[in-house]
């Protein structure tokens, strides 16, 4: 069962207005990030660690890549504490790679844990309060934005500004969390609201949002692919969804869903859910051929005006 655009964050909707950010988000950011704060011993330790934790998403590295940008202006926009620029300057040649984040203490942990490895690339702190980016128009032969769009109180003005600094022929590639995924309608629906008996006078999405970046995160928006397919296009992009990666988490969830869609307490949007999905060569969960993973991965280009 199709979920339908009237259930999208109303965040989601609104016209490109106000500011790429706010002092909230900001706080929350600079006390918290995905590595957890951690620092790195040496070089071999760092990549050791990208390797890892690339591996807890099965697929995400496929559709997000970091290797093949040699020669080209890249920006990790929302680069957190660097995982992802650890892998664009160990696995691609870019003339510029610019990691952005409005984070400042993940910034630091960033070129500090980049140093390493003996790369170099410009960090920029990104104001909150501001209406653009510090970029120049068409700036950019590539953007990377892992994990932070669904975080963006106005996502419409952040994507209008990232496709201003893109070039014409320039490639985006996007993850946004998955609302067509085992984390939603199986761990979010079942084991929390309905096992543990947690967030249960809250709807799904905003029961999701408690569980994915601690339960204090101020933003943490999920989309169906056609949902976030139509947000792009509204500001100016083109794309295809090019599939989920999949946490080890949700597979290990997986062999649940069975007691989940024998519960009458499980919604029906998602037992029809459960029971839609298909297994693939490895036996992971797919749904509408693509794994049934919460990491939903997109590839954009802008359209010409």
């Amino acid at each position: 069962m199709a979920p339908t655009a009237a259930g999208m964050p109303q965040r989601a909707v609104q016209g490109a207005a106000g500011t790429i950010a706010d002092s909230q988000t900001q706080d929350y950011w600079t006390d918290f990030n995905v590595t957890l704060h951690r620092r790195f011993k040496d070089a071999q330790e760092s990549l050791d660690f990208f390797h890892w934790r690339n591996d807890q998403y099965f697929g995400y590295i496929q559709r997000m890549p970091v290797a093949g940008f040699d020669g080209k202006a890249v920006l990790d926009y929302g680069c957190g504490p660097g995982h992802d620029v650890i892998g664009f300057a160990n696995y691609s040649a870019p003339s510029r790679l610019v990691a952005a984040d409005i984070s400042p203490s993940s910034l630091k942990e960033a070129e500090e844990r980049l140093a390493l490895h003996g790369k170099a690339a410009e960090f920029v702190q990104l104001d909150p309060a501001a209406m653009n980016l510090p970029f120049a128009s068409d700036s950019f032969d590539h953007i990377h934005s892992s994990g932070v769009l669904h975080h963006m109180p106005n996502l419409d003005l952040v994507m209008t500004e990232l496709r201003r600094v893109l070039k014409p022929g320039g490639t985006f590639n996007i993850m946004v969390y998955n609302y067509d995924s085992l984390w939603m309608h199986l761990f979010v629906a079942h084991h929390k609201q309905i096992i543990e008996k947690t967030y249960q006078g809250l709807n799904l999405r905003e029961a999701f949002t408690r569980t994915t970046d601690t339960e204090t995160c101020p933003i943490a928006d999920c989309y169906t692919p056609q949902e976030f397919l139509e947000i792009a296009q509204r500001n100016g992009f083109q794309g295809v969804f090019t599939g989920a990666g999949i946490s080890m988490h949700e597979l290990l969830i997986a062999p649940t869903r069975f007691a989940a869609i024998q519960d009458q307490k499980l919604p029906r949007e998602c037992r029809e859910f459960l029971l839609a999905l298909k297994t693939d060569e490895h036996g992971y969960p797919t749904y509408n051929g693509h794994l049934a993973g919460i990491d939903a991965c997109f590839r954009l280009t802008k359209i010409r005006a």
